[in-house]
């Protein structure tokens, strides 16, 4: 059966919160099992919980708003406790959804987050356009999906999340298809498509518009303590716009991150490509990217003729990194987890940094492969090179020189592949590759 909103009295103006009417179609619907149908119209809606034996359809034409009243939003973290802070609990949810299975959302319609209507520019000078957009009022998750077993996500569009957009924590099952994220590629924390502590995920056919992560795989604390590892997770066929990484892995890292495959998919303009964070503990193992193509270049928080830009990434096609998060940790000897049998085929990208492949003496990168790629060395933005970034870290970002390559504390490298370097990038000013206490490795670069 159909469950319409209307019939249950939504009204279609953009101003009335319709959220009641439309959570009573919900409960319906999950009792029976059936569809509930957002028609064409523009609806504001508070908090929505989804329940289990649904499909969530926006009908084309539909347009479901995110409320930005705190009082509308559910503030789902008040179930459970976090001291994780770089990971931001705060803020509620707008598509909420708990122990729950077979949940569907379709259709051609859109999820607006509001997230143009939280941000101003801080732009001063009247010209440059790459600065991040400043936070001014509160702003909740798109979605948090919890321990949902049986996940779709197909075909709608979603413009302008206020927070993450696609959060699913904890669920197992999930598919993500030909869904179109539309964010602000300077907005703050607006990732795309985040599954956390989850096993057995699809994300394909997709177009991703965002200013932090585009697709980023991790383990949040909180998560990893009641659902372990995330795993078993392949993505594919999607193009990926980022003013941050465009493929990433950590670096919340509280549970293990295993058997990824990525592949077949176009980075645009991205700050890092793909990247590889361990910080919290956890083994990071068995993850294979091949035949990436596009383009990254680095971007800056304001405008320097010197200095380095805070903006995380500096242009890195291919970026791993095993380091302490805070100099507490460090201090406390607190593992900083392992990376390990990673491989890399087919990737051509244009960069503006080196790849950067860089351990601990405590947690060594190991069985590292990059084979048939190729790297064209260019200057693409406005910022200068030499400066590395490994936040969050306690090496933070520091001057350096850009080489083709750069590989540190790592076991068992082997790299085979084509660097070129285009004017102002020099191989002579910069090197082919750079290594700093690489055990049992073999790099086999070309230039041209």
């Amino acid at each position: 059966m159909d469950y319409n909103i209307l019939d249950y009295g939504a009204v279609a103006d953009g101003h009335t919160n319709c959220a009641s009417a439309i959570q009573q179609a919900i409960d319906d619907a999950s009792a029976k099992g059936g569809r509930v149908v957002i028609p064409a119209g523009r609806f504001l809606s508070g908090t929505i919980t989804l329940k289990s034996n649904i499909e969530f359809h926006l009908a084309g034409g539909a347009v479901l708003i995110s409320s930005l009243a705190p009082s509308d939003i559910l503030d789902f973290a008040a179930l459970f406790t976090d001291d994780n802070r770089e990971t931001g609990w705060d803020g509620g949810c707008f598509l909420f959804a708990c122990h729950a299975k077979d949940i569907t959302i379709s259709g051609n319609g859109i999820l607006y987050g509001q997230g143009d209507q939280v941000f101003f520019d801080d732009d001063t000078d009247g010209g440059f356009h790459e600065s991040p957009l400043n936070v001014t009022s509160f702003r909740p998750r798109l979605t948090f999906f919890e321990d949902v077993e049986n996940l779709t996500i197909r075909d709608i569009t979603i413009k302008d999340a206020a927070f993450w957009t696609l959060h699913m924590a904890g669920c197992r099952h999930v598919i993500v298809s030909g869904v179109r994220i539309l964010n602000d590629l300077r907005g703050a924390n607006n990732d795309g498509i985040d599954p956390d502590s989850c096993k057995d995920v699809i994300i394909t056919n997709c177009i991703v518009r965002t200013g932090d992560d585009a697709i980023v795989v991790k383990s949040t604390k909180p998560m990893a303590e009641r659902y372990g590892s995330c795993e078993n997770i392949a993505i594919s066929d999607c193009i990926l716009y980022s003013h941050d990484s465009a493929l990433k892995i950590g670096t919340e890292t509280h549970g293990d991150i295993r058997n990824l495959v990525m592949g077949n998919c176009v980075i645009q303009d991205c700050s890092r490509g793909i990247g590889i964070w361990v910080r919290d503990g956890a083994v990071i193992e068995n993850i294979h990217i091949h035949h990436i193509t596009g383009s990254v270049r680095k971007y800056a928080d304001a405008y320097r003729e010197n200095g380095p830009a805070m903006w995380w990434g500096n242009g890195e096609p291919i970026f791993i990194n095993a380091t302490y998060r805070n100099r507490t940790r460090m201090d406390a000897m607190t593992p900083i987890g392992s990376i390990r049998n990673i491989t890399f085929d087919h990737i051509y990208m244009k960069a503006e940094s080196s790849i950067f492949l860089a351990g601990e003496e405590s947690a060594r990168l190991s069985d590292i492969r990059l084979s048939d790629f190729e790297i064209t060395m260019c200057r693409q933005g406005t910022q200068a090179p030499g400066w590395f970034d490994e936040q969050p870290s306690v090496r933070h970002v520091y001057q350096h020189s850009i080489p083709g390559l750069y590989a540190r504390y790592t076991n068992r490298l082997f790299v085979n592949g084509l660097i070129r370097f285009i004017a102002p990038y020099t191989i002579e000013q910069n090197g082919l590759y750079e290594t700093e206490d690489c055990i049992d490795s073999k790099i086999c670069l070309y230039e041209s």
